[in-house]
């Protein structure tokens, strides 16, 4: 039996989430953030609350955040994933099905990604099926029984404590927030929320009791062959042990501010659509608006004419959003071109100045889905090591003119080897392609149709 503290978050995890309710209502698009309200598009003073709600019924919110985020996250997946040699065999078989649901990979690596730039953190959870009277590998892998990874969201980690080992700081205890569906009745389910609490070597799950408030008592709980918690923590921007940053917080808080300005943009141009009609010194005369109606006055002063906005606010305005959506262009990049700040030894030493933070953030996600593999094995007693690579050469994607390689080579700044390389990293020419093969391939161009070798026909 536990009190309601057991389900609620640490003080680490209270400071993460203060910009995740924001988040997800980007994530969420157009939808969460008009049902999000005044929290990102405030009530203005005086406004009544009819035309409040027209006003949030019509915003549109542009998509930048969105879009950059799942842009980024397939970036280090646009090439197959790359297991080392010493990476088990059993293990790069599991890897085609990480979750047991038919995710690659590369796939569930892509998922984690998305949470990872979105919100700073997701972690995943290497467990092991519940297998009633297998006592051998041989009857595991005779029942199909094997190891498969749980992936958790950052809401869902509720909190953790740590402590020194001889391998250095480890999880002694990790607290996660479920919710599974079980049936109710001849047809439908019922979503039950529980939390899994982890120990090294023993896991509990606890329910809420329905009679007693804020009391969550024991369902379940065993035993696992692992010395430690097969659990691991994946970054954005790591700030420390199971701590970590949303790297793009800065565009999300633009976007925000984009979604307001276009609203207000958008009820300017309302008003301003709509001129008003003034009247002066008209008397009892009846005003009537039409094509065949006439409007006459006594009064030598009486007049009727429309009021119209000059237009200088909405110009403004709208050179306002540009320069906004050009910093949100700014800060998206920023991700892939920005150089880290590093010292003169760091740059001799490790070649960090050709950094960018995605690039960090990539060699960071590495180490993490590498003990995630080494998991897997441990669970079946495995001893080799494993290893992952993922593709981090960004720097092609930002320089990919081929006019300009092709200028280069008509000048004689690079070979034709180079030329060719350079292509096929950029995705212009198919990495299945080898130089060796492309030089024959050129060879027979030019015996059936002779041009220079440089810049010409055959020539590349």
């Amino acid at each position: 039996m536990a009190d309601k503290s057991i389900r609620e978050q640490s003080p680490y995890v209270q400071e993460m989430a203060k910009e995740w309710e924001m988040i997800g209502a980007l994530l969420g698009g157009t939808p969460a953030m008009r049902a999000a309200g005044n929290v990102y598009l405030p009530q203005w003073p005086n406004e009544s609350g009819d035309s409040y709600q027209c006003r949030v019924n019509t915003a549109v919110l542009h998509p930048v955040f969105r879009r950059t985020v799942l842009l980024n996250a397939a970036r280090p997946f646009s090439r197959p994933v790359t297991l080392g040699e010493s990476t088990p065999a059993n293990v790069q078989e599991w890897t085609a099905n990480m979750d047991l649901q038919g995710s690659s990979i590369g796939a569930f690596g892509v998922q984690l990604m998305v949470e990872c730039l979105s919100y700073g953190l997701t972690g995943v959870l290497v467990d092991f099926p519940e297998a009633d009277g297998i006592r051998t590998q041989e009857q595991e892998r005779t029942a199909g029984v094997r190891p498969y990874c749980v992936r958790y969201s950052a809401k869902s980690i509720l909190g953790w404590r740590i402590g020194k080992t001889a391998n250095g700081m480890q999880l002694s205890q990790l607290r996660l927030l479920e919710c599974v569906e079980e049936p109710d009745g001849d047809y439908g389910t019922a979503s039950v929320e529980q939390v899994r609490v982890l120990t090294p070597g023993r896991w509990q799950l606890y329910r809420e009791n329905p009679k007693v408030k804020d009391q969550w008592d024991l369902f379940k709980e065993g035993t696992s062959s692992i010395s430690e918690i097969p659990f691991e923590f994946f970054y954005g921007t790591r700030c420390g042990y199971g701590i970590g940053k949303p790297p793009l917080l800065d565009l999300a808080y633009q976007n925000v501010e984009h979604y307001q300005s276009s609203s207000d943009q958008q009820t300017l141009l309302h008003v301003a659509r709509v001129p008003i009609l003034f009247g002066k010194m008209l008397g009892e005369t009846e005003v009537v608006i039409g094509a065949n109606q006439a409007v006459t006055a006594e009064d030598k002063d009486a007049d009727l004419s429309y009021v119209e906005h000059t237009g200088g606010a909405i110009g403004a305005g709208r050179q306002s959003i540009l320069d906004l959506e050009d910093r949100m262009r700014a800060t998206g990049a920023d991700l892939i071109s920005k150089i880290t700040n590093v010292t003169a030894t760091q740059v001799n030493s490790e070649g960090e100045s050709s950094k960018s933070n995605l690039q960090q953030i990539v060699e960071v996600f590495e180490e993490s889905m590498t003990r995630v593999l080494n998991f897997m094995s441990e669970w079946v007693k495995g001893d080799e090591t494993a290893e992952v690579e993922l593709y981090k050469d960004f720097s092609a994607m930002t320089t990919s003119d081929p006019q300009a390689l092709s200028s280069a080579r008509r000048s004689g700044a690079i070979s034709s080897q180079t030329h060719f390389e350079e292509l096929q990293r950029r995705d212009i020419v198919s990495s299945d392609r080898t130089w060796d093969d492309e030089k024959k391939r050129l060879q027979a161009e030019r015996t059936t149709n002779p041009g220079p070798e440089d810049g010409g026909a055959g020539a590349i």
